[in-house]
């Protein structure tokens, strides 16, 4: 039984909507991974507060149910920033290691202070 060039056109609108809607979900992957590099690598600037569109959203992010498969023509994209993730988490974690070691330090500092006296005398009374 053959299928008739309606089925097919069908089909293919079908795998265009998918790929569609998973290049959306990619997009956004990417545009929040880019965000938090382009926020880390900001660090060292002025501090001003960041608008709301340059604050990443960070609700848990939970893989769309209702896609299914990540089309074959995407796999690259996704595997690549799935590697492009994982960098990132690797590099957070040795900040978040090396913050902890600078407060660590701090504190050893600031326990080695002794207690002051008064600093100021009420020359009134």
């Amino acid at each position: 039984m053959s299928r008739d060039a309606g089925d097919i056109a069908a089909d293919d609108v079908a795998v265009d909507a998918v790929q569609s809607e998973w290049a959306a979900v990619l997009d956004a992957l990417e545009r929040d991974l880019t965000t938090t590099v382009v926020s880390a690598s900001d660090a060292t600037a002025p501090a001003t507060p960041p608008t709301a569109a340059e604050v990443p959203d960070a609700t848990a992010w939970t893989e769309p149910t209702t896609l299914g498969p990540v089309p074959r023509a995407l796999v690259g994209r996704a595997s690549r920033l799935l590697a492009a993730q994982r960098d990132r988490l690797e590099e957070l974690e040795t900040e978040r290691r090396q913050t902890l070691e600078h407060l660590g330090a701090l504190r050893q500092v600031a326990a080695t202070d002794e207690p002051r006296g008064s600093v100021y005398l009420d020359a009134s009374a």
